[in-house]
Formats: structure tokens, sequence, C-alpha cells
């Protein structure tokens, strides 16, 4: 077996995990993948391989209610799954790179505390991105780790994508919009250009649709608006976060129900959005199952704010080419779909609802005015060839 590669994904409501082999051709291969449930009180680390048979199954209690130590001790299972060949290095999505970082780097403990600095801007994020880089730094020191940033890719937004209309010398402490959901985007950006080059030149909106939500106008492969913006609450309502809001109604809050900095952040990051309308469940699966009627508007409030975000979008591109579906529930939730293009059927999309019904890679009627497909992400694999490039210019430019 090759040389090999380990991705950790922090995500908001998950850790994944994913360990690519580097052949010759130096393409990551995939091996296995695992998750980290962190909801229970001991929390568990899966490891499957691509057929879904079980290779690492792993539980223990922590005390402060984080997998760090499960994430270490499958560093030690991998280092024996892959016998005498080398883990090389280990990369990381880390949500939020601030001005500083627009392209992968390799962590170094200056480095992470600067990102740690950030933490602000992205509060539920950053610290779940940075845990495990610690612990892997303290327990293997000489390990490579990469840091991978999902606001990169949004560096091509341009100035008026990316100022709020407040004071100049604010925008320049770097209080702007910086957009997320990068790593996905540059992976459905590479994967259209591979299905249809010519869609991928023309005018794209990317619907990043899970437990997270964001849109993204690109053309030419480059991203041109996207809906999140200084941190991961702008724009569409998502599982537990508001998305966009009237700022008026924070100072309410402040002001008038004496709501503190922590209250608002709980508020907004853990208890709006589809849990906080329907105050039943941020999960789309569960919502679509209910007959209660709050969750029905729930998710008439979620399916309206991507409609009327993905105008926005469309707005910035000047018309619409193609419309992607991704991430979990763009994904899987062919109601989600059917219901988003419904609502946007006067900029000429016609669904095809027989395809849109078994998950087709593409969706659209041959009439359609707008291509409409289905794209799964693959954030993991666009870490891996990262972290490949990286060693590789490491090793070529050793200075």
């Amino acid at each position: 077996m090759p040389d090999a590669v380990l991705v950790v994904n922090s995500g908001s409501s998950s850790i994944k995990l994913a360990l690519f082999e580097i052949a010759s051709d130096r393409e990551p291969r995939l091996l296995c993948r695992g998750s980290l449930d962190e909801h229970d009180a001991e929390p568990r680390l899966t490891i499957k391989v691509t057929d879904g048979a079980v290779l690492y199954d792993q539980h223990r209690k922590v005390a402060d209610g984080h997998g760090e130590e499960l994430l270490l001790d499958a560093l030690n299972w991998v280092d024996g799954y892959l016998a005498s060949d080398d883990l090389i290095a280990v990369g990381h999505r880390v949500v939020h790179g601030g001005l500083a970082f627009a392209a992968p780097v390799r962590l170094t403990g200056s480095i992470v505390n600067k990102l740690a600095k950030l933490t602000p801007m992205a509060p539920v994020h950053q610290p779940r991105c940075l845990s495990p880089i610690r612990a892997i730094m303290t327990e293997r020191p000489e390990l490579p780790q990469i840091a991978c940033f999902d606001t990169a890719f949004h560096h091509s937004l341009p100035a008026s994508a990316t100022r709020f209309a407040i004071p100049r010398q604010l925008h320049d402490t770097g209080i702007r919009r910086y957009g997320f959901h990068g790593l996905s985007f540059e992976f459905i950006a590479g994967r259209l250009q591979e299905l249809s080059p010519s869609a991928a030149e023309k005018r794209c909106v990317i619907a990043h649709l899970g437990s997270g939500a964001s849109l993204c106008a690109m053309r030419g492969g480059a991203s041109i608006d996207t809906t999140m913006g200084f941190t991961p609450l702008d724009g569409l309502v998502m599982a537990t976060r508001c998305g966009a809001i009237d700022p008026g109604v924070l100072l309410y809050l402040q002001q008038e129900l004496g709501m503190s900095a922590t209250d608002l952040e709980n508020l907004l990051y853990r208890e709006s959005g589809l849990l906080g309308v329907s105050g039943l469940s941020g999960d789309m699966r569960a919502l679509l199952a209910s007959k209660d009627p709050h969750a029905s508007e729930a998710i008439d409030l979620f399916v309206t704010s991507i409609a009327r975000e993905s105008a926005m979008m469309v707005n910035s591109l000047h018309g619409l080419d193609c419309l992607i579906f991704t991430g979990g529930v763009g994904e899987h939730a062919q109601e989600i779909r059917r219901r988003v293009c419904e609502r946007m059927s006067w900029l000429g999309l016609t669904l095809d609802t027989d395809a849109n019904d078994a998950g087709s890679a593409c969706i659209s009627t041959w009439d359609s005015s707008v291509e409409i497909r289905i794209i799964p992400t693959n954030e993991e694999l666009v870490i891996a060839r990262y972290c490949v490039r990286n060693l590789a210019d490491s090793i070529s430019d050793p200075a």
C-alpha cells in the first residue's frame, strides 16, 4: 500500500474522517471513511470501508464531552491499518481563514494561534476545527498537518460583494464578507468541469444545503457572490442558525430584553433556524416526516429563503444557466429540490419530476432554460489533494 493522508473534516454538527492512499500518480484514492458522533456522553468513532463494512468502532467516556482522545486512538489504528506504509500528513478543514490565509498552509503553533484569534467570527466552528489540530500536534509533533480554508475559494469576490456599508476604517480592520463552504464549492466547480465543460463556463448557482447552508454564484469556476458573510450565520435559514436577520432585532434583544452577547450567540447559532421555527428539530428528514404545522412552516421558510437568495445570486450573475444542488439536504431531499425549483420556475427552470424523485444527475427537462443538476460534494478529496500538493511543494522548495 502506498503512502496515505488522513483528512479531518470538523463541521458544526459532525466530525468526518477519510483516509486516502496516495498512488504513484499522486491522486488520492479513498480507503475508508469515519464519523465521530459526539451527541452522547460517550463519543463514538466508527470507520468503514466503501462497501459499508465496519473496520473500527470505538467509544469512550471523556470528561469534557469532546472526542479528541478518540481521534488519537484512530491515529494509532491507522498506523496498524497501513502496516509498513506511512501516514504522511493530516489535512484539516478550517472554517475561517480571515484575510491572511487564502491558500492551504502547513500548520505551526504560531499559525494555530493566529487562527484561534478568528474564533469570534466563527465561534461554533473554529474551536472544533482547531481542537483536533492541537491534540495531534501534541501527540505527534513530527506529523505534518495542513489546513484548508472554507473562506479561500471566495477570495475572488469583487469588492461590491465583500463590503458592508459601514465606515471604511472598520472594513479595513477585516469586518467584511468572506463567504464559507468554499471547499465544497471548489469541488463542485471541478466536478462540473468534468461533467459538462460548457456548463462550467456559464452562470451557475450552487446550493450547498445541509445543517449549514449557503449559495454561491459561480462563473468560469470562480466565486462571484455568496450568501454567507462575516460569519457562517448570514444568508439562508439553516438547521439551528437564523440566516439573514434585521440587525435591529439584535439591538432590540439587547436593549429591551437584556440579552447578553453570550445569550445572542447561543440564540443565533444553536436555537434558531429550522429548530427554532418548528420547535421540533433542525433535521430536515424529521421535519419532512412530521405532520406538525410548525414543521411545515419551517420547511416553507427554508425554501423561501433559498429562492429569495438565489434571485440575488442570479442578479450578480446577470442571469442563470445552471442550478446545482449539493450537501446532505440538496443531494437527498427531493421534496426540497422540487419546491425550490417550483419557486424559481419564473427563471425558466423546468424540473423532470421522475428524474428528481430518482435522484438522477440531471433533473431538468430537455426544454428547460436552466440546467438543473445534483452533484454530491466531496470536501475530503479536495483537502487530500491539497495535502499532496503542499508536501510536494515543501520537498521541491525546502526553503
